[in-house]
């Protein structure tokens, strides 16, 4: 077995051996805590671009725990689509714990930091295990691991933060179990918990009310975890009052994440033939459009940044699932959705540190209070700029190509109507993401045109939100380049997808 190969499976035991380093070594130096977990997700990622090459040129990886042969034994399977993911995931999380440094000593009392820590740490690598599994029971395993890590992050802030915190636990307890009732079915038809083999055991069965039931709880199931509309009650709330580098880790992470999951589900056990047994497609495509604008609307709405940002992502994870819904009736297959998945994350992951950096700052949450913020913190508020302008979709940025692709998917599947969604959201950004920078450069504060004095962020904190933003256009061009249409190719043909039906 090459070196290589083992990989995956270092990503995970290392990130959770980490996290106990981190409590042992955090009761001797509370320091140190940040330097091992920003070494050990810097080395993960590092990997992560060595298995992404690995799978591009030899293939996909199997590596079998304890060398039991599946489906007996767990096994973790990595193809295209989820090297591409943990990349993601791994830079992502590099970015908030960097930010982390300065801001969560703000946040939190000094004899919590070795806590707060450890369970990010546990988090990474949680979400790292949910992505490379190729069993379904195991995913839930892992997928509750995370979200236990998530909980008390959240909670990690205290105040309202609480209450939050405990209805997501709710919502995501609720949607957790209904995973786990369809896997249930699915062993009880199947008898077997591995994904590629239930690929081989289903197709007779494809049409067994218990198959068919299975698939809808654990579409119910995700769809809580991702916030897919109208499930999303939990996220305006959690992402809101969460410290700023978690609600990055929420936003443009961990829903992603549990998008990864149902996609993986939906495609790699129970495939596109199966899919197209029950309306699933048209289903998604509908919640998305509705989702765009729902989320939208409430986002006009808000005054406070974060929870703006919040409603924003359930616009933002219509662009998502509406890519995965026109994904059989176009040659793009899942192209759109997996631009956005990329895309969203950088976006989002760099509005929610800068909205963060104003409270780190000056406490402030509301936008009618960032008058003058445009001259105080220059650089800072440039980040969010290009991040706006990024997500309304100035070309050549993330959020222009999302929507071009989605665009020509529409044309191509012959869904004319979502076009006109894709436009008429696009505007209502134009008004929510136009106001927060109207009261940064053009509201004056009380000083008026007198010179103001310069209160930027840390370095450690700038530097994610900076490259974040670059990265919203800078990816956006490489998109264009055709650099990742080869990894796009590979997903969609290891899913049938990619051909003009």
């Amino acid at each position: 077995m090459l070196i290589v190969e083992q990989f995956p499976v270092l990503i995970v035991t290392t990130g959770v051996f980490a996290a106990y380093t981190i409590l042992i070594a955090g009761l001797v130096n509370r320091k140190s805590c940040f330097f091992i977990s920003f070494a050990t997700i810097l080395s993960h990622l590092i990997l992560s671009f060595f298995i992404l090459h690995h799978v591009l040129t030899v293939g996909t990886i199997h590596y079998w725990l304890g060398g039991w042969r599946p489906p007996w034994g767990i096994e973790y399977v990595v193809d295209g689509l989820n090297a591409y993911i943990l990349i993601i995931v791994l830079f992502l999380s590099l970015m908030s714990v960097l930010y982390s440094q300065r801001n969560i000593a703000h946040k939190i009392p000094e004899r919590k930091l070795v806590t707060f820590y450890t369970i990010y740490q546990l988090l990474v690598a949680g979400l790292c295990g949910v992505v490379v599994t190729g069993d379904v029971f195991n995913m839930y395993v892992l997928s509750e691991v995370a979200a236990l890590t998530a909980y008390a992050l959240i909670a990690s802030a205290g105040g309202r933060a609480l209450k939050a915190s405990y209805n997501y636990l709710v919502m995501g307890s609720i949607g957790i179990c209904f995973y786990l009732l369809g896997v249930a079915f699915l062993y009880s038809v199947t008898g077997s918990l591995n994904m590629g083999d239930m690929r081989i055991l289903l197709p007779p069965l494809y049409h067994s009310r218990v198959v068919l039931t299975a698939y809808v709880f654990i579409l119910v199931g995700f769809g809580i975890k991702m916030a897919l509309f109208p499930l999303h009650t939990w996220l305006p709330d959690a992402h809101g009052f969460a410290p700023s580098e978690i609600s990055a880790m929420l936003s443009g992470i961990i829903i992603e994440v549990y998008t990864y999951a149902f996609i993986r589900i939906s495609f790699s056990v129970f495939t596109v033939d199966f899919l197209k047994v029950l309306p699933i497609f048209d289903m998604l495509c509908w919640l998305a459009a509705i989702a765009m604008i729902y989320g939208s609307f409430l986002a006009i709405a808000q005054y406070k940044l974060k929870r703006m940002l919040a409603y924003s992502s359930i616009a933002n994870m219509g662009y998502i699932m509406l890519g995965v819904g026109l994904s059989p009736y176009t040659s793009l297959g899942l192209t759109p959705a997996l631009m956005h998945i990329l895309n969203h994350g950088l976006m989002k992951a760099c509005m929610f540190l800068v909205a963060g950096a104003f409270i780190y700052k000056f406490d402030l949450w509301d936008i009618t209070d960032f008058r003058g913020l445009g001259r105080k913190m220059p650089f800072t508020s440039l980040a969010f700029i290009l991040a706006s302008l990024a997500m309304i979709g100035m070309p050549p940025s993330v959020g222009f190509v999302t929507k071009f692709y989605l665009a020509l998917a529409c044309l191509e599947a012959n869904r004319f109507p979502f076009i006109a969604v894709i436009f008429f959201s696009t505007l209502l950004m134009v008004f929510y993401f136009w106001r927060v920078i109207e009261y940064m450069y053009i509201r004056v504060g009380e000083e008026g045109e007198r010179a103001v004095e310069r209160a930027e962020i840390p370095l450690g904190m700038l530097i994610p939100v900076l490259l974040l933003a670059l990265l919203s256009f800078i990816m956006g061009i490489i998109w264009f380049t055709g650099i990742l249409s080869p990894l796009m190719d590979v997903i969609n043909a290891q899913f049938g997808l990619g051909v003009v039906p």
